[in-house]
């Protein structure tokens, strides 16, 4: 019986039973393992590495289902014999304490990630996925008749129920379930309004700048006329949206991406008043809104209309986790009726399965707590940026936008170019894209502006990531990091 020395990586988030399903799976295709080998007893590799009985019954089950390894009535668990197997040729490397591994079998073994959003920076505590995953359990053991049928092109209805009741009590909409479309992602809801709007004979879009890129390129390659419009410390700027030309204005504002400006409730009626006067639609994206740390969360727009001119959007990617990806607009009565005329033509793209594990989710009250605890965490770890910044980062950096969302703008005092700072940013593990913001400093340094996010940085990193961050950014030299 060949031993089980596996080395666990404490740190990874990868749990502890799926690292030793790694290590076996490894062994046996490699060949180090022989078929018909017998593995120890689930007590005894208990008591030699230290882990639960749990533990070593989750990897061996795990391996049992693939096929890996068989069990034996009252003996234990054997090496399956598997075609194909073949030797994995280790070569150990000194530099940096790592391995590579050379697969010269035909049978495929793990892959190691290779992907940008493996090097940065996660924070498990954000999310509870020990609760989400007993909603979607429940899901799959007491609804699965629901899930051998397709979803709703508009949403599933019980998820569109939770929405309308949340973002009511939440956000201030009024609406009902048949006004909510739900898509997977924002691009996708922002494609679906571009037909809408197509239908309605509006070909011109108002688009805030700087914005989120994103939807503007969804705009622009669905053939609108685009205007961008200057924001300033209240918001778009309402006086040069179009005059006197029926369009649409894309607008966020609650919590504007970058800057974090808030439209007054004055200017909020000049708004709603511009759409009337030039039969408009205003498309108001209320990512982000509810995560303010400072006051109450300002209400919607669209609470404010009683003309059906405001079409809402709304998230859950970053309020849950990013590959979730479900988003919902709420439309006007009217164009509700126009997205079901033409909707049936469309499948939908977002997964049934999550659908109505959140709706679940959202029923027994947890989202609502989720959003109490990630406000707490959020504003912790905002408050601790800012006094690392304090501390290690004075006359270097000034961040602004520091009242709600999961990133700030930092005006960075370098020498470096924003492409250049986004990259060393990169290489810490943390996300920074530059923003078209720029102040002259009194000296004659340029300020350059980039929008930093914070909210994945695990709290006890936060201190530490940022001193290295100043260090990297003031350095006269450094590796490219460009290069490999």
């Amino acid at each position: 019986m060949k031993a089980i020395i596996p080395e666990f990586d404490e740190n990874s988030a990868r749990p502890l039973y799926l690292q030793l399903y790694d290590y076996i799976k490894r062994e046996i295709l490699s060949g180090e393992m022989d078929p018909n080998e017998k593995l120890p007893s689930l007590r005894n590799l208990s008591e030699k590495l230290k882990l639960s009985i749990t533990t070593i019954n989750l990897a061996y089950s795990q391996l049992n289902v693939e096929g890996y390894i068989y069990s034996r009535p009252q003996s234990g668990y054997y090496v399956s014999n598997i075609l194909h197997r073949g030797k994995v040729k280790v070569e150990e490397k000194k530099k940096a304490g790592s391995f590579h591994e050379t697969e010269y079998s035909l049978f495929p073994v793990d892959v190691e990630k290779t992907d940008e959003s493996s090097i940065f920076q996660y924070d498990l505590s954000c999310f509870d996925f020990n609760k989400w995953k007993k909603c979607m359990n429940k899901v799959l053991t007491e609804y699965p008749q629901l899930l051998m049928f397709e979803s709703d092109p508009q949403g599933e209805l019980a998820l569109r129920y939770e929405i309308s009741k949340y973002i009511y009590r939440a956000r201030g909409v009024i609406c009902n379930p048949e006004q909510i479309v739900i898509g997977a992602g924002t691009q996708q809801i922002t494609s679906h309004l571009c037909l809408i709007l197509s239908k309605l004979g509006i070909n011109h879009v108002a688009v805030e700048e700087p914005g989120y890129l994103p939807v503007k390129n969804m705009f622009r390659d669905r053939g609108f006329v685009m205007t961008p419009v200057d924001v300033d410390k209240e918001g778009i700027r309402i006086g040069k949206l179009p005059a006197n030309i029926r369009s649409a204005v894309y607008v966020s504002p609650s919590n504007q991406f970058p800057t974090g400006a808030v439209i007054p409730i004055s200017k909020r009626y000049q708004l709603l008043e511009w759409a009337n006067h030039n039969n408009s639609i205003i498309i108001e994206d209320d990512y982000d809104s509810e995560l303010r740390y400072f006051g109450k969360p300002v209400s919607a727009l669209q609470g404010l209309d009683h003309n059906q001119r405001v079409v809402y959007l709304g998230s859950f990617s970053s309020t849950l986790f990013s590959s979730i990806k479900i988003s919902y607009m709420v439309l006007p009565a009217g164009m509700a009726d126009l997205f079901k005329e033409i909707g049936h033509g469309y499948t939908q793209t977002c997964s049934k399965t999550e659908q109505l594990t959140l709706a679940l989710f959202m029923e027994q009250g947890l989202y609502q707590t989720h959003i109490k605890k990630l406000r707490h965490l959020y504003s912790q770890k905002l408050q601790k940026v800012i006094s690392s910044i304090n501390k290690y980062g004075k006359g270097i950096i000034s961040p602004t936008n520091t009242s709600s969302g999961i990133n700030m703008i930092m005006n960075v005092q370098s020498r470096k170019n924003a492409e250049k700072l986004c990259c060393e940013a990169k290489t810490l593990g943390v996300s920074a894209t530059p923003v078209s913001i720029y102040a002259d400093d009194p000296e004659g340094q340029q300020s350059t502006a980039l929008v930093f996010y914070y909210n994945q940085i695990p709290i006890q990193k936060i201190e530490g990531t940022i001193k290295a961050l100043i260090e990297k950014w003031t350095e006269d030299k450094g590796k490219d990091c460009f290069s490999e």
